[in-house]
């Protein structure tokens, strides 16, 4: 037998947490048909010597619902190991749509995940109404596979208009979002998602819809998945401490489907410790027969604090110059004494956060970029402010500030990033939460992989490569029910990925004009992964994307599995 593919004598590391070992594996119509020594004939043969192969990585949490209409890669998930992304996270998707509702739901997810208004305008029409019109149009029409959430807040839109915002729902307007759920999930959706975040607004400045939802509305919607095979929930509580009424909503939620609930983000943007009292949901959802977890972001969170010098005259004079230009003035020692003046103050104010130069990063220098401003004065010899005007001013740079996620008072310190490994390691906890393709220019953390696989696994030595790959591959496959796909083994879909255990790496995010009407992202290139497959086809070649479109729709019941209650 002639197969289609077969990589080469690479280490598999097949997901399921076992020694990774030299093998072969052979693949032929999107399947994996054989693993071990394979001396048949192939199509294609692929040299994997001294690399790893290993599922590919699938990212729970991202916002890829709108830009996979333009983007069919999902870039840049997919340059980092990334073969599988869902979403329709937080209750924000981008169908059901009512007539006359599309304007508002894009201003809605403008302003709530940080998507340009001008991109969402200028890509493809929104002329779908139900989420399976929607589906339709991603069906062979993506690199990635992908599936998808159907969000509270757009179906409460749909059916209570502009009262969604301000009322509680009627039980005729309750018995119709259910039926909305129920045809949503019909038509592909692999569950319900929905959020009590406070700070999440909409378009026009108001609380989202699914803030004004009951407890009982929410139970109702989540009752309404458990009617369907291979589904799941997901919501946003809160940020912070979470009340013990939401830790009972939600694991009233997940006892009402009988599926278990993930929930955004544990420990994000505390300055304490909390991540163990929001661990307790899920002991409440256990005493109460149900299973609630907790997506924990495998990083530190870098927000871009974007052009940090606006507002200085002084800083804005010279910024307007070429860069030879600047590089001359700033030598001058009287307009540098000016600049020094207006820094120092502004580093009293707005740019406080540069006293802590540990917990500043360098972002798009060719020379500093991804480095700390802490560790750019220990090689300079300079202070902060010599950082601004010689490295943020001069290279035209930007600073990100970087916020520990779980243990931020031990920082990105050793001990920091040991104590996250450790909560990682909780059987309540999940990785994910990369929020991949929300707040662009802001943040890229669709990296994760790499930098899990670099960072932790390889320089610190805090997993092992064969637990990192299986948290970030089967873990999330079995939370989602998702058939075949999460590990190396006979049958499943050959969604691999082949990278060098040696030099996998993140490269540091950078901004760029990419998106529909020139619209502004951080993007992060990858190191050292050679080839991402999907259905045994190449999306990813020694960083690029191949334009290949193998990708499956993910929909429930039909590439999912029921977890949970049958």
């Amino acid at each position: 037998m002639t197969v289609d593919l077969v990589i080469r004598g690479g280490t598999v590391v097949d997901g399921t947490g076992a020694p990774g070992r030299r093998a072969d594996v052979a693949v032929h119509d999107g399947r994996i048909v054989a693993i071990g020594e394979f001396t048949d004939a192939a199509t294609e043969n692929l040299d994997a010597t001294g690399k790893v192969v290993a599922p590919g990585f699938i990212d729970l949490h991202t916002h890829y619902d709108a830009q996979l209409l333009w983007d069919p890669a999902a870039t840049p998930s997919p340059l980092h190991g990334v073969t599988t992304v869902l979403g329709g996270n937080c209750g924000f998707t981008i169908a059901p749509l009512a007539p006359g509702d599309a304007a508002y739901i894009r201003r809605m997810m403008a302003v709530v995940e940080g998507m340009p208004l001008a991109s969402l305008e200028a890509g493809p029409a929104w002329d779908w109404h139900g989420f399976g019109e929607w589906l339709d149009r991603l069906d062979g029409a993506i690199a990635v596979n992908a599936g998808f959430l159907v969000g509270h807040s757009t179906i409460r839109r749909a059916v209570m208009g502009d009262a969604a915002v301000t009322d509680q729902a009627s039980p005729e307007q309750v018995e119709t979002m259910v039926a909305e759920v129920h045809r949503a999930v019909e038509d592909g959706a692999l569950g319900f998602s929905s959020s009590w975040g406070e700070a999440h607004r909409d378009g026009d400045g108001r609380h989202v819809p699914s803030l004004a939802a009951s407890a009982e509305e929410l139970v109702a919607l989540a009752a309404a998945v458990g009617a369907h095979p291979g589904t799941t929930l997901e919501f946003i509580p809160c940020v912070g401490e979470i009340p013990e009424d939401r830790m009972v909503l939600m694991a009233d939620m997940a006892a009402a489907a009988g599926r278990p609930l993930n929930w955004n983000l544990l420990g994000s943007l505390s300055p304490v410790e909390i991540y163990e009292q929001q661990l307790a949901a899920s002991d409440v959802a256990t005493a109460r027969g149900a299973e609630v977890i907790a997506l924990a972001l495998p990083d530190v969170m870098r927000l871009r604090m974007g052009p940090v010098l606006d507002g200085l005259p002084a800083f804005a004079a010279i910024a307007a110059l070429p860069a030879d230009e600047r590089r001359r003035a700033v030598t001058d020692p009287a307009t540098r004494a000016g600049l020094r003046g207006a820094a120092e103050r502004a580093t009293r104010g707005p740019l406080a956060a540069l006293a802590d130069g540990a917990l500043v990063e360098v972002a798009e220098s060719d020379r500093w970029g991804g480095h700390t401003v802490a560790e750019v004065m220990a090689a300079t010899g300079g202070d902060a402010v010599d950082v601004l005007i010689d490295v943020v001013l001069v290279e035209g740079a930007a600073l990100t500030m970087v916020l520990p996620t779980l243990v931020p008072s031990l920082g990105g310190t050793d001990e920091g990033w040991a104590a996250r490994v450790e909560v990682w390691k909780d059987p309540r906890v999940r990785l994910g939460g990369s929020d991949a393709g929300a707040h662009a220019d802001m943040m890229c953390h669709a990296n994760y992989p790499t930098v899990v696989l670099g960072e932790v696994v390889r320089d610190r030595g805090l997993l092992r490569l064969e637990d990192a790959v299986r948290m970030m591959t089967d873990e999330p496959a079995r939370l989602y029910g998702l058939v075949d796909r999460g590990r190396i083994e006979v049958g499943a879909h050959a969604d691999l990925v082949v990278f060098d255990p040696a030099t996998v790496a993140s490269a540091p995010a950078r901004a760029r004009h990419d998106l529909p009407a020139d619209g502004l992202r951080l993007y992060a290139e990858a190191v050292g992964v050679d080839h991402v497959l999907v259905a045994g086809t190449e999306i990813v070649r020694h960083g690029e994307v191949t334009g290949a479109l193998p990708g499956t729709v993910l929909r429930s019941g039909t590439d999912t599995a029921t977890v949970g209650r049958p």
